[in-house]
């Protein structure tokens, strides 16, 4: 029954009708056609003098909005297309239902959306995220105790994240990663707030700080060849020639260049002065001269892992017995179980040709540096035996990886069992140690030393953190980049 009244968006109420007129308004698809409601809508009056409005339209509950086009039906099923998808995505999309909508309106309708209230905060996560990286940030705030995003602003500088924590002095917990600046910014804005620095990138940072200690130890990777005790190891006549494998040409580059920086060094040269005189980057002259031999920077190169490396004793041996076919090689190792091709094969052999030479026996293949990590970073029970038994030789033949592992066990235990009250003596020994790169680790914690321990002693986890600039990663690289934060933090603050 149709109402004789129509209410002004004063509040007063009239029955003088002063017109007349069509409305057509879009609703959502039926069987993927489109459907269009057409209206005869009555024009009131206003009888209020004090209002500015002379006339006002007659609004049907549920069905229409002043000046909207669609229905409230259709308005949030396209809203909620546009948080989705964002503009084209979207559009597309509402196409294949039987809608018909442009891009920019999918997207003025996103940004017309109210921010949701934010309430109260008690544990907040605090992480920055890149619009460009390495040149342009932006931080997002969430809610550890819902995993909901709170806040999003351009920049990642502490006072911004002070300014926000004063409007929040409920905050009691503030979970971020090992940045100074939101380090700071806490301190400045929630004075009352435990710090809790994130597990996972203590973890990294230790990661880190193992692969360079490996890293200097590289030349001592290498496990010794095996001693030839039996009548049987060896040959009843000796080769003619033994065709030795001929050095790298980056391997003879890094030695001359190895054996220059140091000569200028010792003449008390500078790094810059001696980039200079031989033409190098900055970082590799720091990196020569910080080597303590020739073989500590060639290490890397000797060690690069070639396809055909597995296979190399098979060949060497057939090589000896005369099978001089590459092809023939080919097809043996490749029953073997050889993934790559046969030019590989022949460029390795070629090196063996020149004078009919017989190939030396190789020797074991060392470990890669980030092999070596990853066996020192896992939990022992997690190795597998093969490994765990590579370890234990290294750690025989090298007594400072032996400790470099004894310490990163040590700093395991403490984090999976939330023993912050060991980081002081943890810290002490470390630095007591010669192994550098893990020194400068832990007096880098002495820095944040209160954030770090709290968070190897309190429950709180980041994860919720980093699943949260997960998926606003993934929004921002569905716009291509194209879109303003305003329309960014839109839907990350709306879309669930």
């Amino acid at each position: 029954m149709r109402t004789t009244t129509g209410s002004c968006r004063c509040g007063q109420s009239s029955t003088r009708v002063h017109g007349r007129y069509v409305r057509r308004l879009r609703d959502v698809a039926v069987g993927g056609l489109e459907v269009v409601i057409e209206l005869r809508i009555r024009r009131f009056r206003c009888e209020n003098p004090a209002c500015t409005a002379v006339t006002f339209a007659e609004q049907i509950e549920g069905l229409t909005t002043p000046h909207s086009r669609h229905t409230p039906l259709l308005r949030e099923m396209l809203t909620q297309i546009g948080l989705a998808l964002a503009g084209r995505a979207g559009a597309r999309l509402a196409s294949a239902v039987g809608l018909t909508i442009g891009r920019d309106t999918l997207l003025r309708l996103v940004r017309s959306l109210p921010e949701p209230e934010i309430g109260k905060v008690e544990v907040l996560g605090v992480d920055d995220f890149a619009f460009r990286k390495g040149r342009h940030y932006g931080t997002v705030l969430i809610d550890m105790a819902t995993h909901r995003p709170l806040h999003l602003y351009d920049g990642r500088d502490g006072e911004d994240l002070a300014a926000w924590l004063r409007e929040h002095p409920e905050v009691t917990v503030i979970c971020r990663d090992r940045s100074s600046g939101y380090g700071e910014g806490a301190r400045v804005g929630a004075p009352q707030a435990e710090q809790v620095a994130d597990r996972y990138h203590l973890w990294a940072n230790l990661g880190q700080a193992v692969e360079k200690t490996v890293n200097a130890h590289r030349s001592r990777l290498a496990e010794p060849p095996p001693a030839r005790t039996s009548s049987h190891d060896t040959p009843s006549v000796k080769p003619e020639v033994v065709q030795p494998s001929k050095e790298l040409k980056i391997v003879a580059r890094l030695s001359e260049q190895h054996a220059a920086a140091h000569e200028l060094w010792e003449q008390g040269m500078s790094k810059a002065a001696i980039g200079r005189k031989l033409g190098l980057h900055q970082a590799t002259v720091r990196k020569l001269v910080s080597a303590r031999s020739a073989d500590d920077v060639v290490a890397k190169s000797l060690q690069r892992a070639h396809i055909v490396d597995p296979y190399v004793g098979h060949l060497h041996q057939r090589w000896n017995e005369g099978i001089r076919n590459a092809a023939q090689l080919y097809r043996e190792i490749q029953e073997l179980g050889y993934p790559g091709g046969e030019l590989a094969v022949q460029r390795y052999l070629r090196r063996y040709r020149t004078g009919r030479g017989h190939a030396p026996v190789p020797g074991p293949k060392p470990p890669s540096v980030r092999e070596v990590t990853s066996w020192i970073m896992t939990h022992p029970e997690h190795l597998r035996a093969e490994d765990a038994d590579k370890l234990h030789r290294l750690h025989e033949r090298d007594l400072e990886l032996d400790r470099l592992t004894l310490h990163v066990r040590k700093f395991a235990a403490m984090m999976t069992g939330r023993h912050g009250d060991r980081l002081e003596d943890w810290i002490t020994d470390v630095e007591r140690d010669s192994l550098a790169p893990l020194a400068g680790f832990a007096r880098n914690l002495r820095r944040d030393f209160d954030a770090v321990r709290n968070g190897l002693s309190l429950p709180h986890s980041f994860g919720a953190v980093e699943g949260n600039i997960n998926r606003l990663k993934m929004l921002k690289r569905q716009m291509f980049g194209r879109a303003s934060l305003d329309l960014l933090r839109k839907r990350v603050l709306l879309t669930r």
